[in-house]
């Protein structure tokens, strides 16, 4: 508050705008360090090959639908370049440099990758970091180094829509567990599973899942307490100081224990930066110990024409954002008539706005998994001895505890969790089988992704990929080295080998 009394936003937004673009930057520098091994021209799944067959499947106009600076040049370097691009802009924010043009580049340039860049960047934090870049961008004041100097006031429905994203993504997280029709997540059980099934756990996971089961369903309770509750403090039309103080702290506290018992790359940091605006300048001020200071800020008034701008652009988000919570659910019946009203009125602008991928649905672990499924990648030289290749952070070592990854997304060990629920991504997926391809080839930019490479001479001649189902092991086997337990592997992809560089199912 500023000596009148009034609520101000000055510190509170410079502070959420460094966020984002921490954020921003951490995403975009690891990207940089995969981009090659996932996209690039001896990736998995060449990007310059995915945008030739699209373009030959689309007209000119309807390329639009996949907004993307690839289409100019999908090249190797165009691709490391818009990750260097990205991390850069996102520093020179942090320093308070040309925050609205540069959080706009940066949203541009992931949009560029997310969008045309399946299967290792559909998943819900790129869409959610989409999302809270474009509105940090609208959020941030102008100007080559505008804060402190005399900026204009925080757009109060800007920082509402901000709310409005933390509240859909608690919301629509616990109602659709909730409607999901799992069992475990009512009778409290869910978290008997979680803790060994999420796609990476690390040693803490280990350690948390053998806990009294009481332990396993007060933390489930808890969290859809926090899911279900907070957003209840943030829609109260002039939501209290206290309120909004109480919801940050309580969903800071639920990303803190998702990111101690589990490994999620930068999701919960990025979660937790929305929070930033529950608290106003006195209270960040109180908590950084900063005076107050002696006079009112400067700050210059808005233009209408900006004004009437971000009013039309809340509009649009507030109807495309409830048209797609409403269609989570999957009424099997007609829809009550204001969702129906809103979906005739919604759907215009929504096929308008879906491919900006920033307004989104969330909602993770909607169905709770029960059951470890790892995929084993192996190659042999003979067709005989078959030797795995390792990998950072999936857990096939029955003997190595499982890792920390902190901040860090390995998109290839997640996406491969997935390909181990489904039969199908693996015998029909054409990443799948460029990953096969580019282990027989010995192409340095995927064995870059992976750990451990069993054939660091020649790249062997067949390669295949086995199934086995994981458990933890118990406290007393723990104690003596061994973190996992497994099944006996069963073949599931067959054996594959190169022939005058195609890929071929070995005879």
């Amino acid at each position: 508050m500023d000596p009148s009394g009034r609520e101000t936003w000055l510190l509170s937004r410079r502070l959420f705008v460094a966020g984002v673009a921490l954020v921003y930057a951490l995403a975009f520098a690891q990207l940089g360090v995969q981009v090659q091994g996932l996209f690039g021209s001896r990736g998995i799944a060449p990007l310059a090959e995915q945008l030739d067959r699209l373009a030959a499947a689309v007209d000119g106009w309807q390329r639009l639908a996949w907004p993307s600076l690839l289409w100019l040049d999908a090249s190797d370097a165009m691709l490391s370049g818009i990750c260097v691009a990205g991390t850069l802009s996102a520093v020179l924010v942090l320093f308070g440099v040309l925050p609205r043009l540069l959080l706009l580049l940066c949203w541009l340039l992931y949009l560029s990758l997310v969008r045309v860049g399946e299967p290792f960047l559909e998943f819900q934090w790129d869409t959610l970091l989409l999302e809270t870049g474009l509105l940090a961008a609208l959020f941030a004041p102008g100007g080559l180094r505008p804060f402190g100097r005399g900026e204009r006031a925080p757009s109060p429905v800007l920082r509402w829509l901000i709310y409005w994203l933390l509240c859909r993504l608690l919301l629509l997280s616990g109602l659709l567990k909730l409607a999901s029709g799992d069992p475990s997540w009512r009778d409290g059980t869910a978290l008997d599973f979680h803790y060994w099934t999420q796609p990476l756990p690390h040693v803490l996971s280990h350690y948390v899942h053998w806990l009294p089961a009481w332990s396993h369903v007060l933390s489930l309770w808890l969290m859809f307490a926090i899911e279900l509750g907070t957003p209840l403090l943030l829609l109260v039309p002039f939501a209290r100081r206290r309120c909004r103080q109480i919801a940050a702290a309580a969903v800071v506290l639920l990303m803190l224990a998702i990111a101690a018992t589990g490994n999620y790359g930068f999701f919960n940091l990025l979660a937790a930066v929305p929070c930033v605006l529950l608290l106003d300048d006195r209270a960040w001020r109180a908590l950084l110990r900063r005076p107050a200071p002696a006079a009112p800020p400067a700050v210059r008034p808005t233009p209408k024409w900006r004004r009437i701008t971000v009013a039309l652009f809340a509009v649009l988000t507030l109807l495309v954002t409830a048209d797609r919570g409403c269609e989570a659910f999957d009424w099997d019946l007609d829809p009550p008539w204001p969702v129906d009203w809103l979906h005739r009125i919604a759907e215009p602008l929504d096929q308008v706005a879906a491919p900006f991928e920033s307004f989104n649905n969330y909602g993770l672990f909607r169905v709770m998994t029960r059951e470890r499924p790892e995929l084993l990648v192996e190659g042999s030289a003979d067709g005989v001895d078959w030797r795995p290749w390792g990998f950072r952070y999936k857990p096939l070592d029955l003997e190595r505890a499982p890792v920390f990854a902190g901040l860090y997304m390995p998109r290839l060990d997640w996406q491969l969790w997935f390909a181990a629920l489904d039969h199908r991504l693996v015998r029909d997926s054409a990443w799948t089988l460029g990953l096969l391809r580019r282990l027989l080839e010995g192409s340095p930019p995927v064995l870059g992704l992976l750990g451990d490479n069993p054939f660091p001479e020649r790249p062997p001649r067949y390669a295949r990929i086995r199934i086995s189902q994981y458990e933890f092991s118990t406290p007393d086997e723990r104690v003596t080295g061994r973190w996992w337990q497994r099944s006996e592997p069963k073949d599931y992809s067959g054996a594959w080998t190169l022939e005058n560089g195609e890929l071929r199912r070995a005879r």
